[in-house]
């Protein structure tokens, strides 16, 4: 099957986009308002697509003649999701909200054959469903079959517990009345030991940028596949005090297992928290300043942070290494995205032999 076109919404650094092409699907646009997301974006795809420019710029003239012009089949991305977010007010007053209004007028111009929506799964509860019954009527309503799922990244090959809401449109015209078929889980779950063992002590002094085994698993052979060497590995610098508190929790443990004076200075079970080794880590957020390596006493690095997205090896990330730690934690899984886009071609496949 040739090559088929889509575009990227809010697309950050681009794992949704990484996952998509290792399907077979070309990137014409991804778009950001963030330059340091779309830097790193255009130095690690086929294609150096991603552009910073404000999406409500775009005319509708503009985005009807990209998509006639460049033949696109499909729309990617997850719209801001600070509104919809089960952390923090929750507001539906929140202007971030209305930012999905702007993929479904790219939807609405384009009119591509599928989309995918990817958000938070607190979008689903929001003001009793609200958002969730608009989304799926909208899109309705422009003559898509919509379906949507929460998906768990470890389920998928992805050492993390990650959960977010996937809605899926297959238009109609195109795919008759079949509705998306979300791929299956896999088989074994990976832990954060299983993920990361063969990256380097750096708590020993080891150097950041050379690997201390060889690969150990599939996990560790797909990520590092065109690797020779490790970017985005620096050590963050804790005080000693910080590093002696961080070495009373053992693997698994969290704050709850130090003694009380420790306890009580931060009285929620949230913060120091170390990965447990053999079970997948929890949600990657955008810094993670209270949670630790399963054995070293420190906070992961950028790279042992994008290793649990799933984010290869070769994938470098620009900016400070604030920013990066960002760009990371606001990434769609490639591992996830990818087996989402072979579903996506196993749909044009079935529907192919179906006509």
């Amino acid at each position: 099957m040739k090559s088929k076109k889509i575009i990227d919404l809010f697309c950050g650094c681009g794992g949704f986009s990484k996952g998509f092409e290792d399907a077979g699907f070309e990137v014409e646009l991804a778009l950001d308002s963030w330059n340091d997301a779309i830097e790193t974006f255009n130095i690690n795809h086929k294609k150096a697509s991603g552009i910073t420019k404000n999406i409500y710029d775009f005319t509708n003239e503009e985005i009807k003649s990209f998509g006639e012009k460049h033949k696109i089949v499909g729309i990617i991305g997850g719209p801001p999701c600070q509104g919809f977010s089960m952390v923090g007010k929750r507001e539906a007053s929140d202007e971030r909200n209305t930012l999905y209004l702007q993929y479904v007028r790219f939807v609405e111009q384009i009119k591509p054959e599928f989309f995918i929506l990817e958000n938070v799964k607190g979008l689903l509860t929001l003001e009793k469903g609200y958002f969730k019954k608009e989304i799926v009527e909208r899109f309705s309503e422009l003559g898509y079959n919509v379906t949507y799922k929460v998906l768990k990244a470890c389920d998928y090959g992805v050492p993390q517990k990650r959960e977010r809401v996937f809605f899926v449109g297959l238009r109609k015209d195109i795919f008759g009345d079949k509705f998306f078929e979300y791929p299956e889980p896999v088989n074994h779950i990976i832990g954060t030991g299983e993920a990361l063992c063969d990256l380097p002590s750096l708590d020993n002094g080891e150097l950041c940028t050379e690997y201390k085994t060889p690969p150990q698993n599939e996990f560790q052979k797909k990520m590092r596949k065109k690797s020779k060497s490790i970017f985005n590995n620096e050590i963050t610098v804790h005080t000693e005090q910080t590093k002696k508190i961080i070495s009373m929790i053992p693997d698994g443990g969290n704050i709850k297992s130090l003694p009380n004076e420790y306890y009580k200075i931060r009285n929620y079970s949230s913060a120091f928290k170390r990965m447990n080794s053999k079970e997948p880590s929890t949600t990657i957020d955008c810094g993670h300043r209270n949670y630790f390596h399963y054995k070293e006493n420190r906070i992961p690095t950028v790279r042992e942070s994008a290793r649990i997205q799933s984010f290869p090896d070769d994938f470098k990330f620009l900016g400070t290494k604030t920013s990066q730690y960002t760009q990371v934690g606001n990434a769609v899984p490639p591992i996830l995205a990818e087996k989402i886009g072979n579903a996506i071609i196993e749909m044009y496949k079935k529907n192919s032999k179906d006509n």
